[in-house]
């Protein structure tokens, strides 16, 4: 495993534990170069998820495309950056334990809406802007009448 601090080649595991989820391995490394010390997790490699997009096309699942924009959405909010990868995570293992090998957008931005909304109300409204593609202050009047329902 490479250092991502000097970038150097050899690195020593010092611990080794399942994560929370129980689905992937925890392991603390150590730089034999610079000393530095990071987190590395260890999945199973299962078959790729295809998702469906709004324009019909196809693409590989991508983990980072979800982070980012939860990140955009929680940007200068009270929230932890171990709660945003708790709701990732949580995303991930729904759509993984779906029977289908290829799911829609529309299905993964509606499972982080539900999410983000128990989260942060006003991450869960600017995420709702940019997945819902608000229009004018009427469309957010409207999806903030239904919130605070």
């Amino acid at each position: 495993m490479k250092c991502p601090f000097c970038s150097h080649e050899n690195t020593r595991v010092i611990d080794s534990r399942p994560a929370e989820d129980n689905n992937s391995i925890r392991r603390r490394r150590v730089c034999d170069e610079c000393g530095k010390r990071f987190t590395t997790y260890e999945k199973v490699e299962t078959i790729p998820l295809i998702i469906i997009k709004k324009d019909n096309n196809r693409e590989t699942y991508d983990r980072s495309k979800i982070e980012g924009g939860v990140l955009r959405a929680c940007h200068k909010r009270p929230v932890s950056a171990q709660q945003i990868t708790m709701l990732v995570d949580e995303v991930e293992n729904e759509i993984f334990n779906m029977v289908e090998k290829e799911i829609s957008s529309q299905t993964i931005g509606e499972l982080l809406m539900n999410k983000l909304m128990n989260l942060d109300a006003v991450a869960y409204v600017r995420f709702a802007s940019v997945y819902r593609e608000f229009k004018d202050v009427n469309t957010f009047m409207e999806e903030l009448k239904k919130m605070l329902k």
